[in-house]
């Protein structure tokens, strides 16, 4: 069996890296696997690059001013099309086709016409919506009729000029939806429910969760500590690969008023200018893309706090249970699906008072009394089982 993956990214970034376990996991099982992407450069076999740089840069360009994402990319997005076509694909398989680099019309033109089996992941609501790829945060609910007047025109994918999210809306309704033999994978049971109120609702949609390393995500002794003089601090952990007011940020900073002098934050995920501005007691680490690293500082810490504003899932907060540490996030989208009440704490999105009051409590009890319970529910989102889900789903469907 043939199978074919598209996806912006590949081995980066998170969507970037289920696409690519699901393809190694494909080929440990004997399927004939491919893999498609928009961003970066690998020499693989059975790795396709579907745009370049020019062509990435007018498709931007495009969607700045007209606000038209996903409508360029003719060229390279035909070009493509030419090269899959020889392969006689067996099921076609969707992650983000956001991204400036594919062209969705002439994509789902081809693909109603191939008429073969098509799973769709939504690792974020784009595909509904006539412009934005997440609205929790300002609390749109348009799309669930008609988008039109976008509040959000200045966010991914930022047009600086026209509003185009009506016409958006239409064309992905007529298009995403002609293909009758669709499946729709989210990564949320709250993704789903929404994916319900939207004009996907008719399909089959199913929740697989995200999956992480086991073998990568687990406790680790290091010298973290020592190397910042923090030995005998208790540690809350914030990590995010942008920190913004949606993920949590300005939280973090009123938290820090709040605390006692044995208590410190360290936040993984900053830029230079967020460096300059830190409070005293807020200890603050670049972006890293060294997993190890990473682990290490997940395992040292004694609570991590997710004040999210917004999240689909929510995979920081299952590397910290995997490294045995507990969690504390706002109850937005799918990030209290993470966690039970063994692990951690589910907090009313946006009350910082009971956030604080929740991390004293994982304070007094200790990390240890909750780090057993950590591990186990991480067990639930083994990659492994995860994307062996999409294996069954393949076969399910052929």
């Amino acid at each position: 069996m043939k199978i074919l993956q598209i996806n912006i990214d590949y081995k980066q970034g998170s969507t970037g890296n289920i696409m690519y376990n699901i393809h190694k996991i494909l080929n440990e099982n004997e399927f004939e696997s491919f893999v498609a992407y928009g961003r970066g450069d690998w020499d693989e076999d059975n790795v396709i690059k579907i745009s370049n740089k020019f062509d990435f840069y007018l498709h931007a360009l495009g969607t700045r001013v007209f606000d038209r994402h996903g409508l360029y990319s003719t060229r390279v997005t035909k070009n493509f099309i030419e090269k899959i076509d020889k392969l006689d694909i067996d099921v076609f398989h969707l992650h983000n086709i956001h991204g400036y680099y594919i062209n969705y019309k002439i994509l789902f033109n081809y693909l109603k016409k191939k008429n073969k089996p098509v799973v769709w992941t939504f690792h974020d609501c784009w595909a509904f919506t006539g412009h934005c790829s997440h609205y929790e945060y300002v609390g749109c609910d348009k799309w669930q009729d008609h988008c039109g007047s976008c509040p959000q025109k200045n966010r991914y994918p930022k047009s600086v000029l026209f509003d185009n999210s009506y016409n958006n809306f239409e064309l992905k309704k007529k298009y995403f939806t002609s293909i009758k033999n669709l499946t729709i994978i989210t990564p949320s049971n709250w993704l789903k429910n929404e994916v319900k109120k939207s004009f996907f609702k008719n399909y089959d949609i199913q929740v697989i969760h995200n999956g992480i390393d086991l073998e990568v995500f687990k406790p680790r002794k290091s010298d973290f500590r020592k190397k910042f003089n923090i030995e005998n601090k208790f540690i809350i952990l914030g990590v995010a690969n942008v920190w913004e007011e949606r993920k949590g940020f300005d939280y973090f900073i009123k938290l820090s008023k709040m605390l006692q002098n044995n208590e410190v934050i360290v936040l993984v995920g900053l830029n230079d200018k967020q460096l300059k501005y830190l409070p005293k007691n807020v200890i603050g680490i670049k972006r890293t893309n060294n997993l190890e690293e990473l682990v290490e500082i997940y395992s040292s810490a004694d609570v991590f706090v997710n004040p999210t504003l917004e999240e689909v899932l929510g995979l920081t907060n299952i590397e910290s249970l995997a490294c045995g540490t507990p969690v504390i996030t706002f109850d937005s989208g799918g990030s209290p699906e993470c966690l039970d009440e063994k692990c951690g704490y589910i907090v009313k999105k946006g009350d910082l008072g009971e956030l604080y009051n929740k991390m004293l409590e994982v304070k007094n009890k200790s990390k240890s009394y909750f780090s057993k319970h950590c591990l186990k529910r991480a067990n639930l989102f083994d990659k492994n089982d995860k994307f062996m889900e999409y294996v069954k789903l393949y076969k399910d469907l052929t």
